[in-house]
């Protein structure tokens, strides 16, 4: 059975005989009984008739394009030829009579019997076909249709500054193409196309199988190399869209055929898994790609029935964790397309990892589904460039809706970092999301357990004393508690409230502020931009609890300053860049495992406080915390979320570098400590106080110290205005005697987009 008879249902078999009745017609005293046996359609069904192989009466031509029947169409590579259209007529079984002949009206050809025999095309009807779908194709300049491109990996709409190429496909293996020029020309490739398919058509069944083995005598399955076999969603959109009738496309493909009937696809999902700073890899979430069958559709907790397609890089484990994260971000790891059982995927995230999970249900027709698991088919085997931040997880799940949408242009609309929760949210509002399911990770689970103990407990009037209380803690967090049932192959009932960390709900993760602020006797401008992600005094809804990650920053200082004053800076300063600076928050008194750290890379302006009468100077700053976090307040009501006020203390040490400061380094180690405090849901403020102690070295200046304290405290509060805007209040102050600007107050607004 040929594979479109199995996945599309718009291929046909044309039951029309190929031979016409001879014994009609020789009496000659019957002319006009003979010519009106031929005027019907009846006897037309019989006559041979190379233009009935192409239903050329709907050729999918946009409403406005129409050709005159007597127009003759060139191609490049072929004679003209006379376009022809005559609605097809189709041969439809019934359970009384196999000879009913009814006309079309629609431009889909209807399967007759999966008996019936295929025809027989000479050589010269064959030319003859390939020249008129090579007319129409020409017609509708389908080499540079988007579709095909996309096809073809072509990015004719993207923008991305990494890894792509305009005027060629970034698939530079051979075996991706029919035409050994296809990387660089989808004209010379759709042609490649066109001829295979007219090859196909030339070739009986019973041949095609020993042909093809004359031809790839080595190949283990020759049936394989068949064009219908390698690429079904390229033949499948280019038949489609010239309408051409594929009676003679009968190629068994037993690989694909499997591959296909294990995966079953109805329907298709993004499972988004929340971010997990503890693998700095997933840092950012992940997506994938949950395909479900007609039992999972019908029954979504049946989650064995499900498959996962994971698009991720195909790491060498061997490399530390630098080296992993440059190749990564460079393109020097490949792609690898993994489909697991989906069980095994999401117990990872929940159970593993434990982290969150949101599933949405695409809005795609069946069709839709079909074509992009075929096009998957396609895929899945080669190896491309991996790029984190622009060839990732998500962007390839837009890649995919692109190819069966070509009117979205979704990739394109995340022009250079493609983010995860982006993808969800753009998604969203391009009315592509159908439904969503929030599905709580185990130790969510523990922490709604623990919640409940405690809100009994309180309306008892009952405390626990600090060891009970400890001992609760211990026992949620060894308590063996999930989503997914003990065998491993279902979802069990969500008996909890949706927690406040759906992807769709945050703010955008771009950011651009300008401030007003007065640094000792001098009043400045700032102007920054961060592009992602989010610090703990932004709007929480939508990311984890306690979520605090920013990344490729920068802030650029205007001093409304005299410039003649010694030790004051310049008008025009770099104030700072942050490469990454994030914290980890696991608290010790909740039902979440893990360690409270932090990490930063930047570069920042600082006074190092080790002469008498230092100035501020740009360095390279790298600091690592590690230390114990505490959440203290009442969690919202049913959910498994944590209190929702934080304290933490770290032990930390940073190490800068830098031509304006004493020696030209300095290192330091010390105490960071402070407290996060939700006011209400647009209020929230955050105090610290940091104790390095900093060191520079032994020094034979006498006004100048090798090591010293330098206490800094500091404060924020954030009102939000709305999901975008928000206005935010910044002071800082140095308790450091050498260091003449001690107070820093700023007011800045911010605004997200």
């Amino acid at each position: 059975m040929s594979i479109y008879s199995k996945y599309s249902n718009l291929l046909a078999l044309d039951c029309t005989p190929t031979n016409t009745p001879t014994n009609i017609g020789r009496r000659a005293h019957l002319p006009l009984t003979i010519a009106g046996l031929l005027l019907t359609s009846q006897a037309q069904a019989f006559l041979p008739t190379p233009a009935s192989l192409v239903t050329t009466g709907e050729l999918a031509l946009d409403a406005n394009e129409t050709i005159d029947s007597n127009l003759v169409t060139t191609s490049q590579n072929a004679e003209p030829i006379l376009s022809t259209y005559t609605k097809p007529i189709v041969a439809k079984a019934n359970a009384e009579t196999n000879n009913i002949i009814e006309e079309s009206h629609s431009p889909k050809i209807e399967v007759a019997s999966s008996t019936s025999h295929t025809k027989n095309i000479n050589n010269a009807d064959t030319e003859q076909l390939l020249a008129s779908w090579r007319a129409h194709a020409q017609v509708k300049n389908l080499a540079q249709h988007i579709t095909w491109r996309r096809l073809l990996y072509f990015f004719d709409d993207q923008r991305n500054l990494i890894g792509k190429k305009k005027d060629s496909s970034i698939v530079d293996d051979d075996a991706f193409y029919l035409s050994k020029n296809g990387q660089h020309d989808s004209a010379a490739e759709l042609d490649a196309l066109l001829v295979a398919l007219a090859d196909e058509m030339a070739t009986t069944p019973d041949n095609r199988t020993a042909n093809s083995k004359l031809s790839n005598p080595t190949a283990q399955n020759s049936v394989q190399s068949s064009v219908l076999c390698r690429f079904p969603a390229r033949v499948q959109w280019l038949t489609d869209t010239l309408n051409i009738d594929k009676s003679g496309l009968q190629t068994d493909c037993p690989e694909l055929n499997d591959w296909m009937q294990k995966l079953a696809p109805e329907q298709l999902s993004i499972m988004f898994a929340q971010e997990y700073l503890d693998n700095p890899i997933s840092a950012f979430a992940h997506t994938l790609l949950r395909i479900d069958s007609k039992a999972s559709v019908a029954d979504p907790s049946q989650i064995h029935h499900a498959v996962a397609l994971n698009y991720t890089v195909g790491g060498d484990s061997s490399d530390n964790f630098l080296v992993y994260a440059i190749k990564s971000m460079s393109g020097g790891y490949d792609n690898l397309i993994e489909i697991d059982p989906y069980p095994e995927k999401l117990a990872k995230y929940l159970q593993e990892d434990e982290r969150d999970a949101w599933t949405y249900q695409l809005d795609l027709t069946p069709a839709e589904v079909q074509q992009i698991m075929l096009h998957v088919w396609e895929i899945k085997d080669l190896k491309l460039p991996y790029y984190f931040t622009t060839d990732n997880c998500a962007s390839e799940i837009l890649r995919l809706i692109d190819v069966v949408r070509p009117q979205q242009h979704l990739l394109s609309r995340l022009p250079y970092a493609v983010i995860p929760s982006d993808v969800v949210q753009l998604l969203d509002s391009e009315n592509l999301l159908a439904s969503t399911n929030y599905t709580p990770a185990d130790s969510t689970l523990r922490q709604a357990q623990l919640n409940k103990v405690k809100e009994q407990r309180a309306q008892l009037g009952y405390h626990n004393s600090a060891k009970q209380t400890l001992n609760e803690i211990k026992s949620a967090q060894s308590n063996a508690v999930s989503s997914i049932a003990a065998d491993g192959q279902t979802l069990l009932p969500r008996l909890i409230t949706v927690a406040d960390n759906n992807p769709i709900d945050r703010h955008p993760l771009q950011l651009g502020f300008i401030g007003l602020g007065q640094r000792g006797d001098n009043n400045y401008i700032d102007l920054g931009v961060r592009a992602g992600y989010h610090d703990t005094l932004d709007r929480p809804s939508g990311f984890p609890q306690f979520f605090d990650l920013e990344g490729a920053a920068a802030t650029l200082r205007l001093y409304d300053s005299d410039n003649d004053k010694a030790n004051h800076p310049s008008s025009v300063v770099l104030q700072n860049v942050t490469l990454v600076r994030g914290r980890s928050f696991n608290p010790v008194n909740s039902a979440k495992k893990g360690k409270t750290w932090g990490a930063s890379i930047e570069a920042t302006r600082v006074n190092d406080g080790s002469q008498q009468e230092g100035s501020d100077h740009l360095v390279g700053s790298l600091g690592y915390e590690t230390g114990w976090s505490w959440a203290f307040g009442t969690p919202s009501a049913g959910t498994g979320e944590m209190p929702p006020q934080l304290c933490y203390t770290f032990l930390a040490g940073t190490a800068q570098a830098g031509r304006g400061i004493n020696k030209g380094y300095r290192v330091g180690a010390g105490v960071n400590a402070g407290c996060r405090y939700q006011i209400n849901n647009q209020l929230r403020a955050q105090a610290e106080l940091q104790l390095p102690y900093w060191y520079h070295g032994s020094s034979d200046e006498s006004n100048a110290r090798g090591h010293y304290w330098q206490p800094i405290s500091t404060l924020g509060l954030q009102y939000d205005i709305d999901k975008k805007q928000a206005l935010r209040i910044n002071a800082n102050y140095e308790w450091q005697d050498r260091i003449d600007a001690k107070e820093d107050i700023q007011l800045s607004y911010r605004r997200y987009f």
